[in-house]
């Protein structure tokens, strides 16, 4: 499991890849530029949740439980986006 650090950073780098790319697009461009700019500010935002109700609850079993299934769908949202990335990729 990568740490929290490594995660935040991954997300940061990405976020600001993608915003510096719709600031100095136009158009459509831009546009989807902005949308994985945000992508990645919602998944930083979730590791940063998600690593904080595990800090203040690790061993509530139920919280342990929302926990799993919380980081199960955050983690087919990440494969989705790869998915796509690497669909975009073959398409052009």
């Amino acid at each position: 499991m990568i740490d929290i650090k490594h995660q935040l950073a991954i997300c940061k780098e990405n976020y600001l890849r993608w915003k510096n790319k719709a600031l100095h697009s136009t158009g459509k461009e831009a546009k989807k530029a902005f949308e994985k700019a945000f992508f990645w500010l919602e998944v930083q935002t979730a590791f940063i949740i998600l690593h904080s109700i595990e800090q203040t609850h690790p061993k509530d079993p139920e919280t342990i439980k929302h926990l799993i299934k919380a980081k199960a769908r955050l983690s087919k949202r990440l494969a989705e986006y790869a998915e796509n990335t690497l669909r975009e990729l073959l398409d052009s």
